[in-house]
This record gives structure tokens, sequence and C-alpha cells, in this order.
């Protein structure tokens, strides 16, 4: 039973009763109902409207689904490689880094900067690959020490 049935059942109901209106409580009875009804109106409004805009994101989600087919096809391009998912990457960074999913078994290509991060999600499955992440340059700062003495 929709909102907007429950409301007028319950108005039905209050009319059966022949409250008493001159009487403080039929006068805030009747006063709720009206509340209640103005209420329920701009609840169904609402739920039409976002019916609406439920919609219109559908349709425009659609609709850019098949401009990014079209934008980004790449299916009758053969100077690219459809494994190539590292359009995120910074290749100019000193460091790349390799690692496999131990999940689907993609080699993901990662910077400096996406390790510090700590995580990120493999690109094919999905799974959340963590990152012990360990400044070796302190390392590197000691081990130069001690070649020196």
């Amino acid at each position: 039973m929709k909102l907007t049935e429950k409301m007028s059942y319950l108005q039905g109901m209050l009319d059966g009763l022949d409250i008493d209106t001159s009487t403080k409580e039929g006068k805030l009875l009747v006063q709720m109902t009206e509340v209640m009804h103005e209420m329920v109106m701009c609840v169904d409004d609402l739920q039409t409207q976002v019916d609406e805009l439920t919609e219109l994101c559908d349709i425009l989600d659609s609709d850019l689904g098949e401009m990014e087919e079209d934008f980004y096809d790449t299916d009758d391009c053969d100077c690219c490689n459809e494994d190539d998912d590292y359009d995120d990457f910074d290749f100019d960074s000193d460091e790349l880094y390799e690692v496999c999913c131990p999940n689907c078994g993609e080699t993901v290509i990662l910077d400096e900067s996406m390790i510090e991060e700590g995580s990120i999600d493999c690109p094919e499955c999905g799974l959340n690959l963590e990152f012990d992440y360990f400044d070796d340059t302190e390392v590197s700062d000691l081990s130069d020490d001690s070649n020196e003495e």
C-alpha cells in the first residue's frame, strides 16, 4: 500500500468517527491529519522528482558509455596494446616497480608515489594490494658512512 493510499485510509477513518471539532482533542486530530496529508503530498512529489532524476541519470550514463566506447575504441588501432593500462603512471619517475597480483596474476607497474600510499586496487580483478613501504635512504646513508671509515 502506497503512502498516499494509507493517508486516504486514515482520512476516511477520521471522517467516519464523526469527531467533534469544537473540542481541543478534535481540533488536534483534525490538524494532525491535515499536516500528515501535506507531508504525504511533499514526500510523493519528492519521490516523483527522484524517479525522474534517476531515469535521467540512467539515460546520461548510457549515452556517456556509448561516447566512451566510440572515443576510446582501440579495436581499430594496431598501434596500441590492449594490455597497456599504464596511462596513470608517471614514466618520468626515476624508479618503477612491478608487482604481480596474487589473485589474478596481472602484472601491475607502480611508481614510488603509489607505493608510498600503501595500497592500490588491481586494475584487472579489483583486489586491494597492500604495500609495506620502506625508505632505504637511511640504510644507504649509513652504509656510505661506514665505507668511508
